[in-house]
């Protein structure tokens, strides 16, 4: 029987599978892609390495996200995880729309969903939870990219794109990149993502004030929903989804020997939003050196419903019934993905299955 997940790992990250396993101390950096739906192929592995693989944690693991990304690793810092990352996978897969809904309205669903996930009980325990970190980039956007009237809008994103079809480094004229980080970074050490200085980079710190409007800015996608103003505690401006610099990421995560471990719902990383159609981008190798990529097989996505991952197309190709039945199949199907990764892990079979990254 083909496998339902592949393993990759870069150099680094290879040697150490194959001589020690991945035990979940080895993992120091969580890495979450933005995405829209296509995160419903995680939502078993999210709940495997929940209600298993990362139960007994005590030492801290930084979480970074951005968009679906980061709605998801919310959940993974509040004290009833598994609770969380319930709501937020019903709530996703039962939000409903009218026939040609505007960014107003797209807009506040969303912000429906984010507050269903985050609690005003949950807001504290996410800034003041020891073991998982959490982190989120957004984007303040600059210029056209700022306007909410969408021929603006999308006239900002065309030369964004152009400038990154240059190269990357010119997206800075349009967007700048914010972490908004983990408090207990104000006294502890830094993971080595909050150095990134690949794209001008902005430090806000989380707290009450700030984390749900910087959740929801982080999954704020151009030219479908709106921007979110003046986050408490960070420059004044207008910001987006974070994808569009750090879409799959393309920055050293950690230093040292401990892993990153990315679940993904693709093979590969595409670094940003605009790199989409640009095959010939990928991340670095040495910024994927420590990295242990776990994602579906192709054999698994040929079994789903449509063979094939749930987008955003979907809110247009599906009746609200036939899109509700398909996500939710998915989940239950995703199930099938936590339950190899535990077994894999609990022996030797992960030093036998996984692979170079890339190869």
């Amino acid at each position: 029987m083909d496998s339902l997940i592949d393993i990759q790992a870069g150099a680094k990250a290879l040697d150490s599978i194959r001589a020690n396993g991945l035990p979940q101390e080895s993992v120091k950096v969580m890495v979450g892609a933005s995405g829209g739906p296509k995160w419903f192929v995680l939502s078993g592995l999210d709940k495997a390495l929940l209600g298993e693989y990362f139960r007994d944690r005590t030492s801290p693991l930084d979480l970074i996200g951005t968009s679906a990304g980061s709605w998801r690793f919310s959940c993974y810092s509040q004290n009833d995880p598994l609770a969380a990352h319930e709501r937020f996978e019903q709530g996703y897969i039962y939000t409903s729309y009218s026939s040609k809904p505007d960014a107003a309205e797209i807009s506040r669903k969303a912000r429906e969903l984010v507050e269903t996930i985050v609690s005003s009980d949950s807001v504290g325990q996410i800034l003041d939870n020891p073991v998982f970190r959490f982190n989120l980039i957004a984007v303040r956007s600059h210029g056209l990219t700022a306007s909410e009237r969408k021929p603006l809008q999308l006239a900002g994103l065309g030369l964004a794109a152009t400038g990154n079809l240059i190269n990357r480094k010119y997206l800075s004229s349009f967007f700048t990149r914010t972490l908004f980080y983990h408090p207990a970074y104000d006294t502890s050490e830094k993971p080595a993502f909050y150095h990134a200085d690949d794209l001008p980079t902005e430090h806000v710190r989380l707290t009450a004030t700030n984390l749900v409007d910087a959740i929801m800015a982080s999954g704020s996608i151009p030219a479908v929903m709106q921007g979110v103003k003046n986050i408490s505690g960070a420059p004044a401006g207008c910001y987006r989804d974070g994808g569009l610099t750090d879409y799959h990421f393309d920055m050293r995560f950690h230093q040292g020997d401990g892993l990153v471990l990315y679940p993904h719902f693709y093979s590969r990383m595409i670094p940003g939003w605009f790199d989409k159609a640009l095959k010939h981008r990928r991340p670095l190798p040495q910024n994927t050196d420590n990295m242990v990529l776990v994602s579906p097989s192709q054999a698994f996505v040929d079994r789903l419903p449509y063979g094939k991952i749930p987008d955003r197309n979907d809110f247009a190709r599906f009746t609200y019934d036939e899109r509700v039945r398909y996500w939710q199949r998915v989940v239950n199907e995703s199930k099938r993905l936590g339950d190899e990764f535990l077994e894999m892990v609990a022996g030797d079979k992960v030093r036998q299955v996984v692979k170079p990254l890339g190869g």
